[in-house]
């Protein structure tokens, strides 16, 4: 472990939703002032959606913190269930013991336990997290909560937090009575460079440290690039980072060290060489391999191919006639030209030539 190599009380880029952690950029300070407000406004239905990794579940536990004095609360994140299973975890949240399998009568212990929470001056916030998963019958189920309420104000507000995909959802004609319920909609963006830098400190510094920045300014560089901004990401190359060069024994992470870890943690080294070329053609239509060249193919390099065919036909001729009728080993063999091409080009060790 880094911790005591970098001076540091505890790990800055572990993996619980600690809210001490939570750093507020631009997009997650907007979404946190629109949730707090819609509480304390008593809206009602409020939703939070975003790609994964971008730290809705640490923001929701910072805002819970926020009420934890004036408001009974429940987390729900068991969601790939139905109705009746769905009011059970809730009911087991609030602690609340039930052995019935009866809807009517999980309602009513609910009901009891909202009005018991009002008449004692208390607000009561239920949080579901990954609501995308709901099916459209247990989101019904959810709106059907807000109809406890008082003729002065809602008894229950309620958060879905969810991925894109949720909002796919609730776009549906079949949702349009919860969507219309829903009076605030948030969202999160990732963070841009600086903010990314701004975020590493803020982790580091929460951990106990206080001395100069633990990575050069070309590595924090990198570390936005390879992370594209996403909180969950950039937590686990600082992480990979910190623990290389603890191993090296180096005091500041350097551009090298970032890329070795962005190299370690490609998925992509780890596709199927039919899957390869696959890839190299989307890098090539982007333009970022477009400088480099592409292997011959196989076929136009086979032993006594000098570039004319027999019957006097140009080479291009020759070629272009053969890439209509390629054999399933000429393929495969063009495929493992391309791959390796691609490993040359990622290791910073281009090679213009193929190897036969």
């Amino acid at each position: 472990m880094f911790l005591e190599f970098f001076g540091l009380r505890e790990q800055p880029f572990g993996v619980s939703p600690d809210p001490r952690y939570l750093y507020l950029g631009p997009a997650h300070r907007e979404a946190l002032a629109s949730l707090y407000y819609g509480i304390e406004a008593d809206r009602g239905f409020l939703s939070l959606v975003a790609r994964p990794g971008m730290g809705k579940t640490t923001l929701l536990f910072h805002l819970l913190a926020k009420f934890s004095h004036t408001a009974r609360t429940a987390f729900i994140f068991q969601t790939q269930c139905n109705s009746r299973e769905f009011m059970r975890f809730l009911l087991a949240e609030i602690g609340i013991e039930n052995e019935s399998n009866d809807f009517v009568r999980m309602h009513e212990q609910f009901n009891r336990c909202l009005v018991q929470e009002a008449r004692a001056g208390r607000r009561f916030i239920v949080v579901i997290d990954e609501a995308q998963n709901l099916d459209a019958s247990v989101l019904e189920t959810v709106r059907l909560l807000s109809d406890f309420e008082t003729p002065q104000a809602k008894l229950l507000q309620i958060i879905l937090v969810g991925q894109p995909s949720l909002a796919d959802k609730l776009a549906s004609s079949a949702l349009t009575q919860l969507r219309q319920r829903i009076t605030s909609l948030s969202g999160l963006t990732p963070l841009s460079p600086l903010e990314t830098q701004r975020f590493i400190d803020h982790r580091l510094k929460v951990a106990g440290h206080n001395g100069r920045s633990l990575f050069t300014p070309e590595a924090l560089a990198l570390l936005a690039d390879a992370s594209e901004g996403i909180p969950r990401q950039i937590n686990n190359y600082c992480f990979h980072s910190l623990s290389l060069a603890c191993a090296e024994r180096k005091k500041v992470v350097d551009l090298q060290i970032v890329r070795e870890v962005a190299n370690d943690l490609d998925i992509h080294r780890f596709m199927s060489e039919v899957e390869v070329p696959l890839t190299m053609s989307r890098m090539m239509s982007t333009g970022v391999l477009s400088s480099d060249p592409m292997p011959e193919p196989y076929e136009s390099r086979r032993d006594g191919d000098n570039g004319s065919g027999a019957n006097g036909n140009s080479h291009s001729e020759v070629s272009q006639k053969k890439k209509d009728s390629l054999t399933p080993a000429e393929a495969m063999q063009h495929m493992r030209d391309v791959a390796r091409l691609l490993n040359n080009w990622r290791s910073g060790t281009r090679s213009d030539t193929p190897v036969s």
